[in-house]
């Protein structure tokens, strides 16, 4: 696909997670009408892995609402998120102020965010579960990385396995408690279109633009991706657990996520790069 066919279905995928954002807002998955608790989407490898934030600039790419740059700031990060969804940004500004957070949000798409945050330079770069999907072109982002962070900076990328992208996040209409793969595991075969009518969150239809687009990005391809942008890949781990039961025998961990009790099988990874 051309780069303007991408920027079309990236244009897509805007106005479909700006209609997502107030059934989000108003979901239980999300809880905010709660004492909020952002640290629960957390594994816990990922702050052993982080390390000390306390007066650290971390910039959390792909952020929606906001939950996860707040457990940043909690931390004691100068926190700033980056969100292409407008109104997304307008709800996570918020949702930071009601929980007294110290957080920054930039309304941009994450290949524009040299610019939009003006060149300004940070020790952390975060990306969280279910962002890469939404990119067609992982290099591009490599390179946007490369840029923001200072040298001797840090890339956490804490991400769905491509074996659960290949198998699905959610259920398709009548799936029993198989494992049956349904997309692509490596990149090459173009965006999985989706009609996200009703997202991963309980509550009402989505209203209005509904289509979205993913791509799948092999283990292969996004570590290739890193190195070729000059980061050195430190770590890479492998978990399997998440933060909602996708198969129905799957079973809570201490932890409060869900694990298959077999087979054994990667659902989220952890990848720690530097600069």
């Amino acid at each position: 696909m051309t780069s303007a066919e991408h920027d079309a279905l990236m244009r897509a995928n805007q106005a479909n997670w700006d209609a997502r954002t107030p059934v989000h807002l108003a979901s239980r998955f999300y809880g905010l009408d709660q004492d909020l608790d952002p640290e629960r989407w957390f594994a816990s490898f990922e702050w052993e892995d982080l390390g000390e934030l306390a007066g650290r600039d971390v910039l959390h790419l792909q952020c929606h609402l906001g939950t996860e740059t707040i457990a940043l700031a909690r931390r004691g990060a100068r926190a700033v998120g980056l969100d292409f969804s407008e109104a997304s940004v307008a709800a996570a500004t918020g949702i930071a102020a009601k929980a007294g957070a110290d957080v920054t949000y930039v309304h941009a798409n994450v290949y524009d965010a040299v610019e939009a945050l003006d060149g300004r330079l940070f020790d952390v770069v975060y990306t969280g579960k279910g962002a890469l999907c939404y990119l067609p072109d992982l290099d591009r982002w490599a390179e946007v990385v490369g840029r923001l962070l200072r040298p001797g900076g840090r890339l956490y990328v804490v991400e769905f396995h491509p074996l659960l992208n290949s198998l699905g996040p959610k259920p398709a209409p009548g799936e029993g408690p198989e494992l049956l793969l349904r997309h692509d595991y490596l990149s090459g075969g173009g965006p999985v279109r989706r009609d996200a009518t009703r997202t991963y969150t309980d509550g009402p239809a989505v209203e209005g633009a509904t289509d979205s687009y993913e791509w799948m990005h092999g283990m292969g391809e996004i570590v290739n991706a890193l190195t070729g942008a000059g980061l050195t890949v430190r770590r890479l781990r492998e978990g399997d657990e998440l933060p909602w039961p996708r198969w129905p025998q799957m079973v809570r961990t201490e932890s409060g996520w869900w694990r298959l009790p077999e087979p054994r099988i990667p659902l989220l990874y952890g990848l720690l790069a530097g600069r």
